[in-house]
């Protein structure tokens, strides 16, 4: 009873973290858009100080959110296979700190666009040489972590689900083939078949979005599978 109760809890967070890193990823981008979508974004910049600082703020929760889904599914996940779990939460603090990494390049870029605005009109073209840098490594960032790294974790963490059933296999499967898609279309923008925002791009995604949202819907309300927990607990004890 006890382990049927922890898992259910368990799920409950691990369904509330998904939803909560999607929640803060979306509105980050969009609180970004002065510094990375506008031309002039060396005066936009740092107009808009505090939004990009807040976009900051909620990848910082995304971070904080990813991980967690790791840590709080790794002790069911161990029991069916420990070194396909802990692979999980490696790529997953790997996918967290590559999205840190990008963070960083914001909050640069931030600095650099109050330098260009306090030093009144200065020469652009080594502002903008700088500030072309840090987009690339805000873009790179943003291909490797949430592409890449993400499609490992994803499909780590649902072939476990597959086997164990802790899920109803149609998530699971989904989640194989989000992990996939999203891994072989970051392997496309790396190559520069076609942008990470793009139509393209946007279909790879969408399998594996579809998943942490089905998935975090259904763990909020149903929690893992009691009796695949007991199963696995069971045999843990033989």
């Amino acid at each position: 009873m006890k382990s049927a109760n922890s898992a259910k809890s368990a799920g409950k967070v691990v369904g509330v973290l998904f939803i909560l890193a999607a929640a803060s990823s979306i509105v980050a981008l969009i609180l970004y858009s002065p510094i990375l979508q506008d031309t002039g974004y060396l005066n936009d910049g740092a107009a808009h100080a505090n939004q990009v600082i807040l976009g900051a703020l909620m990848e910082l929760i995304l971070v904080v959110s990813a991980v967690g889904t790791s840590i709080t599914m790794f002790p069911f996940l161990r029991k069916y296979n420990e070194s396909i779990a802990l692979g999980h939460v490696l790529f997953r603090f790997m996918e967290a700190v590559v999205i840190t990494v990008g963070i960083v390049s914001i909050l640069s870029l931030l600095t650099l666009s109050r330098e260009y605005v306090a030093a009144g009109t200065p020469d652009p073209a080594p502002y903008l040489a700088s500030g072309t840098v840090l987009q690339a490594v805000h873009d790179w960032t943003f291909l490797l972590g949430p592409n890449f790294m993400l499609g490992v974790n994803t499909l780590l963490y649902s072939y476990i689900f597959y086997h164990t059933k802790l899920v109803p296999r149609f998530i699971s499967i989904l989640g194989m083939t989000g992990g996939v898609s999203v891994f072989i279309a970051s392997l496309l923008e790396m190559f520069g078949v076609f942008s990470q925002l793009s139509v393209w791009g946007a279909l790879f995604s969408l399998p594996v979005a579809a998943n942490e949202m089905i998935l975090a819907v259904w763990l909020i309300v149903k929690g893992f599978n009691e009796s695949a927990v007991a199963r696995v607990y069971k045999s843990q004890a033989i």
